[in-house]
């Protein structure tokens, strides 16, 4: 189930997003102060084109979902969990097939898209290889510098006659 983010969620957000694991698979690999997070939250909250949800798993919250760019029946999207949480209970791999799950259907439901866009880092063959198995086709690739080192990213997509 996804639901919006809360001011009250954004602790969790940014803990979850600073995790090591999280970070060496983002775009944004530094740890994310308070006030750069605060920044985001705020930038976020006033772009109409935005969307930032909580992903609930078994009923307690354990991710969050990001569309971005959202313009003429498309978005881009992206997501992050709470490894240490859902790992100490077992229950990771069910959260991450749920997540996209849920993701999708919102896309191609409430947010009423007909595109769903990606980019993944693409040493990151686990997402890439659950992203398939959704759906999602690899429509291109380029190399973008992180970090002053330059990384190979695929794209992907999903149409929601294909979801």
């Amino acid at each position: 189930m996804l639901r919006a983010a809360r001011e009250d969620d954004l602790p969790a957000m940014r803990r979850w997003r600073n995790h090591p694991r999280v970070r060496a698979t983002s775009f944004t690999t530094h740890e994310i102060t308070p006030d750069e997070h605060a920044r985001w939250w705020a930038a976020t909250r006033a772009d109409t084109s935005r969307r930032v949800l909580i992903y609930q798993h078994e009923g307690a919250a354990a991710g969050v979902v990001t569309y971005t760019g959202i313009a003429g029946g498309a978005a881009h999207w992206g997501y992050y969990l709470d490894l240490d949480g859902l790992e100490r209970q077992g229950l990771l791999l069910p959260a991450w097939i749920g997540l996209e799950r849920a993701a999708i259907e919102h896309a191609f439901g409430p947010l009423g898209l007909t595109t769903l866009r990606g980019e993944v880092l693409a040493g990151n063959e686990p997402v890439l290889r659950l992203h398939r198995r959704f759906g999602f086709a690899e429509v291109g690739s380029y190399r973008r510098d992180i970090d002053g080192v330059p990384r190979d990213v695929v794209t992907i997509e999903l149409r929601k006659e294909q979801a």
